[in-house]
């Protein structure tokens, strides 16, 4: 199945002006605003194309373009310092990739997650400690990063961080966030961002990180025509990395 991708910003409004794209009240979105998402070729507009390098196994390279770059939003938005503490809270396909750059940058990162797994492999990339989700890291964190799209881990997360620390809540849905306390969770200066989609120019210096570090990328391989079986193992937490499908 061939398609048209529905792939577009408006280019005039304030927020385009001001380099923040992803916030366009008129874009459109191959597999949100129009069918598509999952052709087995896609006609794009070439400004929203990015230049790929030749040889790469697609398998690879296909965590890259959307779990790798909105991984590497939600690290920028998680404003972590040099140097500094950084804690995962889930740990798939973004959340692997993400952690990398921020091991590349010389942070210690600290993951917390369900799946025993998903805490191996965080091991194995180099995080300092894993443990289960709700588990305190062995320090305080300077930055929090939360992918699973659990509300409930907002408030552990946020008791996790240090003074002046940021969350940034990495998903596109979220299940309700319980009531907050004000003296536990956010004073001290604390804050919490969402992340909303990427720009461009977050796919851009990704690519680049991407390819100057050497990211290893974990995935977990199915035909297209099994697309439901990825979808049913990502929500039961089957997948190790990223779930990618390859057309048959």
């Amino acid at each position: 199945m061939s398609t048209s991708a529905c792939l577009h910003t408006c280019g005039e409004c304030k927020y385009c002006a001001a380099g923040r794209e992803n916030l366009c009240p008129n874009s459109a979105y191959t597999g949100w605003d129009a069918d598509g998402g999952f052709a087995e070729h896609a006609l794009v507009p070439e400004e929203f194309a990015y230049p790929l390098p030749n040889g790469t196994d697609p398998e690879r390279l296909a965590p890259l373009l959307c779990a790798g770059i909105i991984g590497y939003r939600a690290l920028e938005r998680a404003e972590l310092p040099p140097g500094g503490r950084l804690g995962i809270y889930g740990f798939g396909a973004s959340a692997h990739l993400a952690a990398q750059v921020a091991l590349s940058r010389g942070a210690t990162v600290h993951v917390m997650t369900r799946a025993e797994p998903a805490r191996r492999l965080a091991l194995a990339l180099g995080a300092a400690s894993a443990q289960d989700t709700y588990d305190p890291p062995p320090e305080l964190l300077d930055s929090a990063i939360i992918f699973a799209p659990v509300g409930d881990i907002v408030p552990a997360a946020l008791e996790a961080l240090d003074r002046a620390g940021t969350l940034a809540l990495a998903g596109i849905h979220l299940t309700d966030v319980p009531v907050l306390n004000y003296q536990r969770h956010l004073f001290q200066e604390r804050q919490i961002r969402s992340v909303t989609a990427n720009t461009r120019h977050d796919g851009t210096e990704f690519l680049r990180t991407a390819a100057d570090i050497g990211l290893e990328v974990t995935t977990t391989p199915y035909p297209l025509a099994r697309a439901d079986r990825a979808l049913a193992d990502l929500a039961a937490d089957r997948v190790h990395g990223a779930a990618v499908l390859l057309p048959d």
